[in-house]
């Protein structure tokens, strides 16, 4: 199944991208609930989960608190990732398994030494038993799944999912699916800008410190401020003993409910530890779902030992490569990179991944919206300013660097909207983000014509004049084609004949006042001084520009009546009327009847 195909409502991952969405609707709410029951006290601002939904449990059936290692029965169960790779994912030594969904945008490769021939992945028999529903994704991978032969991989609840090819026994529902961890491919970007942020924050200068971490050689001893919300702590030296042997983790300082942020910092790390173990009365373990270690530049980081390692690790150069070989990793484990999980030399087997959840407040790192403004043009006729209807435009942003707008060639300018046409106020209008910005004119408003130059521009949209936005506006001349004309017929009221005599005058609407304006301040303006009909009655105004026009009798012919109103009109001249043009009948009323209609 391709990406663009709809999946039915019981697809995995449909499933998983709906219960996303869902969570991310209730962190508002979480956050709240959490605050009060950490006694009132408030969460940092801007506090956010790990990107693209990572890190809490995803409903399955999510505990109401996590159980400590044991071999009993499911006390609920998890669909989130809680193991993710942006590279391969290789099972070496004796590597046992990895309880939770596997997501991988590499090759799932097993290829053990030692510790028997299985590797598991969804259920474990040892582990915080929350594995993920029955039937869903236990493997998901975007390359292929390689057995080694004689050996097997264990999914036998869910089902490894595949883009590439499957060599080898794998135990557990096998489909094979284009492009399967493709709704996944984003985390890999998300996660280095994660990692990056939460080392040195969103502006790169460096995210301050609330508490030490200092290397004994026994033990590397973190100290908290004991108040703060979120506890920081940077980190430029290995967790190892002397000589690079094993030592202790401890905190001390951290308030309870304070979420820890570890950033291990530099090219390349090292984690040799003892601590942690499979009882949660060890204060390592008690901060397991609020503890992130952050490897925001490391091409290489190895966690070794013999501890139950607690918290959450995030991996965050895609060209890294992690090694795992502790006995437990309890916590979820995401890596832009790829992992080896494998067993130290001489070192025994068993090593295993176990599901547990991060629910820490992490700064927010998500980049600001940007401020979008309205980037407007305005068509009017060029001789009356009348709002023009109907011409179609095209917005362009400047992308090149080349002065001026390229609509062709190697390297044009960036189409920015869709066509407008210009509506009833003559408008076309884009909310768009700053930057310049071009309108290119493609076709007048009926009746009028193309200018000589038909960009506009640039506008310079900016953070600053986002709110009112930035607008032009182009005055449009009709085309001589749809210049049309008024034809003039004055009667006698009574008996019809013609009446030769009368004059008017021709006037244009172009103050946009109603009626006909012939002083003050802003007067209509005069078209042609005037025509007087003939013998038969007629006289004509011919090459009107489409527009309102009024006629102004100015001279009665004789023997009859001024007209109660010496103005008739508006009438309007339009690209459709332009070929037969727009006859006016006046009628004259005799003197001697007291009147003139």
């Amino acid at each position: 199944m391709n990406e663009g195909t709809a999946r039915p409502p019981d697809d995995p991952r449909t499933r998983f991208r709906a219960r996303c969405t869902t969570w991310l609707r209730r962190t508002a709410a979480g956050a709240a609930t959490a605050a009060a029951a950490l006694g009132g006290l408030a969460l940092p601002a801007q506090a956010a989960p790990l990107p693209g939904g990572l890190g809490p449990c995803l409903p399955g059936s999510c505990p109401r608190v996590y159980p400590a290692l044991n071999d009993r029965p499911f006390t609920g169960r998890d669909d989130n990732i809680n193991l993710f790779t942006g590279g391969d994912f290789r099972v070496r030594g004796g590597a046992a398994g990895a309880e939770g969904r596997v997501v991988t945008l590499g090759d799932f490769d097993v290829n053990k030494t030692s510790g028997g021939a299985l590797y598991t992945v969804g259920v474990l028999h040892f582990g915080s038993r929350v594995p993920p529903s029955d039937g869903a994704d236990f493997l998901t991978t975007d390359g292929d799944v390689l057995v080694a032969p004689g050996q097997r991989l264990d999914a036998e609840r869910g089902v490894v999912r595949h883009a590439g090819d499957v060599s080898g026994l794998v135990i557990g529902g096998d489909v094979a699916a284009t492009g399967a961890a493709r709704p996944y491919a984003g985390l890999r970007e998300r996660l280095l800008a994660a990692g990056r942020c939460y080392a040195r924050g969103a502006d790169g200068r460096g995210r301050p410190a609330t508490g030490t971490a200092r290397n004994t050689g026994t033990e590397t001893v973190f100290t908290g401020d004991g108040t703060s919300r979120l506890q920081v702590f940077h980190v430029n030296f290995d967790l190892v003993g002397r000589d690079g042997g094993q030592q202790a983790i401890r905190f001390t300082g951290i308030p309870v409910g304070a979420t820890v942020l570890v950033n291990l910092e530099g090219t390349s790390r090292v984690v040799n530890t003892f601590s942690g173990g499979a009882t949660d009365d060890n204060p390592f373990n008690r901060l397991r779902e609020r503890l992130l270690w952050n490897v925001p530049d490391a091409r290489r980081v190895d966690f070794l030992g013999t501890g139950q390692f607690q918290g959450s690790v995030l991996v965050g150069d895609p060209t890294s490569e992690a090694t795992v070989t502790l006995p437990g990793m309890n916590g979820r484990f995401l890596t832009a990179g790829s992992l080896t999980h494998t067993s130290a030399t001489g070192g025994g087997s068993g090593q295993e991944f176990h599901a547990y959840p991060f629910n820490g407040d992490l700064p927010d790192c998500a980049p600001p919206p940007r401020p979008t403004g309205e980037v407007t043009v305005v068509d009017r006729d060029a001789q009356d300013g009348r709002p023009l209807q109907g011409a179609r435009f095209q917005l362009w942003r400047e992308t090149n660097g080349v002065p001026g707008l390229q609509t062709s060639g190697d390297r044009p300018d960036t189409r920015s909207a869709d066509v407008c046409v210009s509506d009833t106020h003559g408008v076309c209008r884009s909310t768009v983000e700053p930057g310049t910005y071009y309108w290119q004119e493609l076709q007048p408003p009926p009746g009028y014509k193309l200018p000589d130059r038909t960009v506009f521009g640039p506008l310079e949209l900016t953070a600053v004049n986002a709110a009112e936005g930035v607008s032009l506006t182009v005055g449009s001349t009709p085309d001589p084609a749809s210049y049309g004309s008024i034809h003039l017929v004055t009667k006698d009221a009574r008996t019809g004949r013609p009446l030769p005599g009368a004059r008017f005058e021709l006037w244009r609407e172009t103050n946009r006042r109603p009626g006909l304006q012939i002083a003050g301040a802003a007067p209509d303006r005069r078209a042609d001084p005037g025509c007087t009909t003939d013998r038969a009655g007629r006289c004509a105004f011919r090459g009107l520009p489409p527009g309102a026009y009024y006629l102004r009798e100015t001279v009665v012919p004789d023997g009859y009546l001024p007209p109660p109103e010496r103005v008739f009109g508006p009438y309007a001249v339009t690209f459709a009327n332009a070929r037969s043009g727009i006859t006016v009948t006046v009628k004259g009323t005799p003197r001697e009847k007291g009147g003139r209609a």
